[in-house]
């Protein structure tokens, strides 16, 4: 009997301390979650980190205008200038080359038609080129006196209608050397912007004294952007050009062949008179 009643007073402290340790493990699975806001803060932190990278970024043309100096940003002001100016003038003249197609297309219909070649200039607007050749070849036999008399009146004829000609050839090329201008220069201007920079980077380097790849493929990337930018705006500009010159082709053999027959035109109405 005294050994059972040992043994049951060694039990009974014991079976307080088993049922007190069971509720640990609520307060365990309450803390548990906590590391769950934990980890959301630290995705947030990475993704801000992230964008404030991409918004900062020192390998760009942004950087480059910030970090450039005087002449740096006179090459790429010089550049835009450039580029604005090729494309205006690749717009007007596609503008303009669209306008003589429709006024080759109006004298092939109505002029010809007319009864007189002064008829023939009051069916076609006042800026066309075609009107602008017959009024020549109207004002020329009329302009056939004093010395201009000693010249035979076919001559006559032919050479005022070929200045009229040529004037408007002249027209219709003005423009088209901007584009040859910037197709040729800009490259050179977008090099020189390049050894500028290139050797601006080179110096800095020196200074500081830091030679690692970080240091130095900012400053040289940055640099080689103004040799991209050169050749944007030389390869749209040379290609306009030539797209131009060979529409101009095309718009001036009407022009001749219109010339051509209203010398004829003229000088068999003449004769008949």
């Amino acid at each position: 009997m005294a050994s059972c009643a040992c043994a049951l007073v060694l039990v009974l402290p014991l079976t307080p301390v088993a049922v007190q340790a069971q509720p640990a493990t609520p307060a365990a699975s309450q803390a548990a979650p906590a590391t769950a806001p934990t980890a959301v803060a630290v995705v947030d932190a990475g993704a801000a980190k992230k964008a404030s990278d991409a918004a900062e970024n020192p390998y760009g043309i942004e950087a480059l205008w910030k970090t450039s100096d005087g002449v740096a940003k006179t090459v790429l002001l010089l550049l835009l200038v450039m580029s604005i100016s090729s494309w205006y003038v690749l717009i007007v003249k596609l503008l303009e080359q669209a306008k003589v197609g429709r006024q080759a297309k109006a004298a092939a219909a109505d002029f010809w038609s007319a009864g007189t070649v002064a008829q023939g200039c009051a069916k076609l607007d006042a800026t066309s080129p075609f009107r602008f050749i017959a009024e020549a070849g109207i004002d020329a036999t009329k302009k056939h006196d004093g010395l201009m008399g000693h010249v035979d009146l076919n001559d006559w004829i032919a050479m005022s209608i070929q200045r009229s000609v040529e004037r408007i050839q002249s027209s219709m090329q003005r423009g088209l050397s901007v584009l040859a201008t910037v197709g040729s220069i800009s490259p050179f201007v977008g090099l020189f912007g390049t050894v500028w920079g290139i050797y601006h980077a080179l110096t800095a380097i020196g200074i500081s004294g830091q030679a690692s790849i970080d240091k130095v493929a900012g400053p040289v990337g940055e640099a080689l952007i103004m040799t991209a930018i050169g050749l944007a705006v030389a390869v749209p500009a040379v290609l306009a050009y030539n797209w131009l010159v060979g529409r101009n082709k095309d718009a001036m053999a009407d022009v001749r062949a219109f010339g051509s027959d209203l010398h004829a035109v003229i000088l068999g109405s003449v004769k008949k008179a």
